[in-house]
């Protein structure tokens, strides 16, 4: 599995013009799953961001996981497994299908307390970037 996080001051998800969800300060996370990805994965990658230290302490560092105070908003992402090393155009071969990764996309919604948007719906995600932090965390299977 792989995640993309972006530190964020705010962030909303809308399918259709509809808003589906919206967090405050926290972290956005685009969720790929590959194929041979499984609830091992899925935990192991749900612990790793719940303890990824990227945001300030009191000096400024980062150095302070995700904590209560804020969210945590996921959006479905196969796109993070699109493979350019031949041509121009994505294959996108190393994704899970739907009916697996729907299962585990919401098994890690649920293990981070993860507001989410809608899986396999086209969305617009809008975020206000918390200085220039993103990351990429993978697990392999």
């Amino acid at each position: 599995m792989r995640a993309l996080v972006q530190r964020c001051s705010q962030a909303a998800v809308d399918v259709e013009g509809t808003r589906v969800a919206q967090i405050k300060a926290g972290m956005v996370v685009l969720l790929g799953v590959g194929v041979g990805d499984a609830e091992a994965e899925c935990d192991r990658l749900a612990e790793k961001v719940l303890a990824l230290r990227i945001f300030d302490d009191a000096e400024g560092r980062m150095n302070e996981p995700l904590g209560p105070e804020r969210e945590i908003l996921c959006v479905s992402q196969f796109t993070l497994y699109g493979d350019t090393r031949k041509g121009t155009r994505p294959s996108y071969i190393k994704a899970a299908r739907p009916e697996v990764a729907e299962p585990l996309y919401d098994r890690f919604c649920e293990r981070t307390g993860a507001e989410k948007g809608v899986f396999g719906a086209c969305m617009g995600v809008a975020l206000i970037n918390d200085g220039p932090v993103t990351v990429m965390v993978e697990v392999e299977p």
